[in-house]
């Protein structure tokens, strides 16, 4: 989840949108216990994500499933994410039968986008290569952190859909702000909200639900991550339906994107 930010980006560019409402928070207080300080919620929450010796020895990791589009009736786009350490991603969208893409190589970043009749490669914008930037790698924000220059402090608590949370404000190494819900039982992700994104010309505050959490590889993972825009009854969705760790990755996948090798690939489901 830790590109998911950058990814509801991708998202809202494609202009996807499900019908579901926006996901509220209980109204109810919940009891939180206050006796733990950030480094221990940090602890039990990588904890119950596999454990930091799991994470630190993945190298590279793929999800793959559907992010619905929106319309009547509702498109569901396939598409495969890949990382690599150290912050190298690709992510492919089938989109109307032609491939979208969204490369980022740990310093610089290209987009493909077909699905605008833009058939050429495209540098990401200032804002995109400062998202991008801001991303951690593979691992997430919370594992190693200190280590990546995030400094954290414990706001609080809040539930989230019914969940007592713990309430974390993160200043990312280059200054952007997150804030980040870890479940006060099972201490995984919640919900998170980055800065606001410029959706219709206007800022938006963002946010992004975790669910149904599964463990393969013996890491665990969400397979369900919901983004909700503030002002908006549309929610984004993606489905995740595979997660391999490890699997051999080139570094030549996260260069500069070819036009034609991305037409070859054809239209294909992860």
């Amino acid at each position: 989840m830790n590109r998911v930010y950058f990814f509801a980006g991708c998202l809202l560019s494609l202009g996807a949108a499900t019908n579901s409402p926006v996901i509220a928070a209980a109204a109810a207080a919940a009891h939180v216990p206050a006796s733990l300080s950030v480094d221990q919620i940090v602890e039990r929450n990588v904890a119950a994500r596999g454990g930091l010796a799991a994470w630190r020895a993945t190298k590279t990791l793929t999800m793959a499933g559907d992010m619905d589009a929106g319309g009547k009736p509702n498109h569901a786009l396939p598409f495969v994410l890949k990382e690599k350490r150290t912050r190298k991603s690709r992510l492919e969208i089938v989109f109307k039968d032609q491939i979208s893409a969204q490369v980022y190589d740990g310093k610089q970043g290209w987009k493909v986008r077909p699905f605008l009749n833009r058939n050429e490669v495209e540098t990401y914008t200032p804002a995109e290569m400062k998202s991008a930037a801001a991303e951690q790698d593979l691992d997430g924000l919370l594992v190693d952190y200190a280590a990546k220059g995030t400094q954290i402090e414990l706001a609080g608590s809040d539930p989230v859909e019914g969940h007592p949370a713990y309430k974390l404000k993160l200043t990312l190494h280059n200054g952007e702000k997150r804030n980040l819900w870890i479940d006060a039982g099972t201490f995984l992700e919640l919900k998170m909200e980055g800065e606001p994104r410029k959706v219709d010309g206007r800022l938006h505050s963002v946010a992004v639900y975790f669910r149904d959490y599964k463990t393969e590889h013996g890491l665990t993972t969400p397979r369900v991550q919901e983004t909700a825009v503030e002002g908006m009854k549309q929610t984004y969705k993606m489905t995740i339906s595979r997660v391999a760790v490890n699997e051999p990755m080139d570094d030549s996948l996260f260069q500069k994107p070819q036009l034609a090798a991305l037409a070859t690939l054809g239209p294909r489901k992860p």
